[in-house]
């Protein structure tokens, strides 16, 4: 329940920010029912909350860098929404075996971003290994438009389009050679969704100015509904833990 109103209350304050958002070849994601590894291009913060919300009504969980849980609130926050903490530098077996759990035995699918990091093409092996021992799928899609935070306020187009499920069943070992395989057809998956995007007419073409008439006062609204969020998930922490509770 927390999920679905966070993930619905994030988003719509940024589409108040921006009033551009685009939802594309949504014919291409996989079934509710279906559990599978969702990947984009790490670009951007939002990727997350965009990815969450475009797939939805399924629910997931995200692997998230340890450093995000400092913060007492945002961490009890991202943790009931599914998130839990990497070491980067020392990620541990953990990282393949709880996602594989929750993919193989739960509801929810997982979030990967095959980059490691943001502004990096390097597609990382993680994906493929989960998605090879979970025998799940692996779903891509692609966020193209403003990716700063003070770039939403200027109403460029923001697409988030789909690309064909990767069935990686037929890759028998993940050695280097099928590690490079799926990484590939990764690759090529986001190609397509990207060139896609380039082609949608008027995809440069901004709302309508009066749109801030109603956009601003929505705005104004959901960012004290955030703070008021903000101030429950903080005093929430102290009594109420998400892994004992939240239903994978």
């Amino acid at each position: 329940m927390f999920y679905a109103y966070l993930r619905t209350l994030v988003y719509n304050l940024f589409w108040a920010m921006n009033g551009n958002i685009k939802l594309n070849r949504k014919e291409k994601l996989l079934s509710p029912d279906e559990n599978y590894v969702f990947v984009a291009p790490h670009r951007s913060f939002l990727d997350p909350i965009f990815m969450g919300y475009a797939a939805r009504p399924k629910q997931f969980i995200f692997m998230a860098k340890k450093e995000l849980f400092r913060d007492r609130a945002f961490g009890w926050w991202i943790r009931m929404c599914g998130a839990f903490p990497i070491d980067r530098e020392n990620p541990g077996t953990d990282a393949i075996r709880y996602p594989v759990k929750i993919l193989k035995k739960g509801t929810r699918s997982l979030v990967m971003f095959p980059s490691g990091s943001r502004h990096s093409d390097d597609v990382k092996g993680g994906v493929a290994v989960i998605a090879k021992t979970a025998k799940v799928k692996i779903m891509p899609m692609v966020i193209d438009g403003p990716n700063k935070f003070k770039d939403i306020f200027k109403s460029d187009r923001l697409d988030i389009t789909f690309s064909d499920p990767i069935d990686v069943s037929d890759i028998k070992r993940m050695d280097d050679e099928g590690l490079a395989e799926v990484s590939r057809r990764i690759e090529e998956a986001f190609a397509d969704a990207h060139a896609y995007n380039q082609t949608i007419p008027d995809r440069h073409k901004r709302p309508h100015p009066l749109t801030y008439l109603y956009r601003i006062p929505f705005f104004l609204f959901l960012l004290l509904v955030l703070a008021g969020t903000y101030l429950f998930s903080f005093i929430a922490s102290f009594f109420w833990k998400p892994e004992k509770h939240r239903k994978d």
